[in-house]
């Protein structure tokens, strides 16, 4: 009898075990679900973090990869609360996305804290590779150094040399100008003015007179989504930038932002983005694939997305931990491939060095499709599109931690 127990005990300790070890791999992805970035975001950056697990092949530590979401609301309170609750009860073994600076800040302090990964795809700051860098942030994408570097140096070499900034006034928008100013000052160029704005403004017709008066060579939209669009609309309405004397350029631009003003408002617009659908077959083929389940082409912010979860999952997948230091560690040993990257590496501060591109926005007449929008002017190297640690504010970079 006792040995028929004893049979029983451990026959349930392994049934235990077996559903212990088959329990889902959860990925929480805290994302704009219904406001002002959801279109660059959200529903996107979801569906592309699950094409990315389908790619992986859908386990990772003999566990099947699941996903759960939330909403922020753009609010970082809300990200934060949802990102401890998560982690405290277990509930994901690393977070994703983030959005805006702020959201995403909170989401990485929650991580920080549980010493788990957070996978930065969206937000634009630097400073989750400056002074936030840790063994738990990760940063895909782009930040606003590489779209300074790459949309700057050739500008000024056509001999745009005079700069206005419509700001948005947060977080991200003085990031985009602060980025941007000192590059235009170091080629000797020259800021002639700057006026901020609210988040989520309706009217842009004072700040963008004053730009258009200040006679700058080009005018500087630092802020994104909703206000990037109502700026273009409005600029066209009192005929900013369209007298060949002044240029119009954004720091932040994704296909959305276009279709939302049309062609004839945003033709001529100057962006820097690490990706486009548009760049090779690979790229093209990952965007049928998107465009299936979404209904349209991907971003610059889904594309990280992708990339960020299935580099994630190699990692945990070579390591055999969910700890931060093991896992970022590992990413920073592999190679970044994937339909988009070849053989990028993730530096010591979490910097993924994509190369960027300096791209501009096509005329009716020039575009053939429904999202072909824009065109590639020039590329920057990933090494020269991000300022060198020595230059960044990562202290345990610099000191080989």
């Amino acid at each position: 009898m006792k040995r028929t127990f004893a049979a029983i005990g451990v026959s349930m300790l392994a049934s235990v075990a077996a559903a212990q070890s088959a329990a889902p791999f959860t990925i929480g992805i805290i994302t704009d679900m219904s406001g002002t970035y959801s279109a660059i975001t959200g529903k996107g950056s979801i569906e592309a973090a699950k094409m990315a697990i389908d790619d992986f092949g859908g386990k990772v530590l003999n566990r099947p990869v699941d996903i759960i979401t939330a909403d922020h609301q753009n609010k970082s309170d809300i990200a934060g609360a949802v990102a401890r609750k998560w982690l405290e009860e277990g509930t994901v073994q690393a977070l994703a996305e983030g959005t805006n600076s702020a959201t995403t800040a909170a989401a990485l302090a929650a991580a920080k804290a549980k010493n788990r990964v957070m996978l930065v795809t969206s937000a634009g700051s630097p400073i989750f590779t400056n002074e936030q860098c840790s063994d738990s942030g990760v940063h895909f994408g782009y930040d606003t150094n590489a779209v300074a570097r790459t949309i700057v140096g050739p500008l000024v070499k056509q001999g745009k040399d005079t700069w206005y900034f419509v700001t948005a006034d947060y977080a991200g928008g003085h990031a985009l100008q602060s980025s941007i100013v000192p590059l235009v000052e170091k080629m000797k160029g020259k800021v002639v003015g700057s006026v901020l704005h609210p988040f989520q403004a309706t009217d842009f017709s004072s700040y963008l007179l004053q730009a258009q008066a200040s006679k700058a060579k080009v005018i500087v939209a630092a802020n994104a989504g909703k206000d990037t669009i109502n700026t273009m609309k409005q600029a066209a309405e009192f005929q900013v930038g369209q007298d060949g004397k002044q240029a119009m350029a954004t720091s932040l631009l994704f296909l959305s932002d276009i279709k939302a003003m049309g062609l004839p408002i945003a033709q001529k617009l100057y962006a820097a983005t690490p990706f486009y659908w548009d760049m090779n077959e690979a790229t093209r083929t990952f965007a049928r694939r998107f465009q299936q389940r979404t209904g349209f082409a991907p971003e610059m912010t889904h594309a990280a997305s992708y990339s960020g979860v299935l580099h994630y999952l190699k990692a945990v997948q070579a390591s055999g931990s969910v700890d931060a230091r093991a896992v970022t560690q590992k990413m920073k040993e592999l190679p970044v491939n994937d339909f988009w990257n070849s053989n990028v590496r993730v530096r010591a501060d979490g910097r993924v060095l994509h190369n960027f591109y300096l791209v501009q926005v096509k005329t009716p007449a020039e575009s053939k499709s429904q999202f072909d929008l824009l065109k590639v002017l020039s590329e920057v190297p990933g090494g020269d599109a991000f300022p060198s640690i020595a230059e960044g504010k990562c202290v345990a970079a610099k000191d080989g931690k």
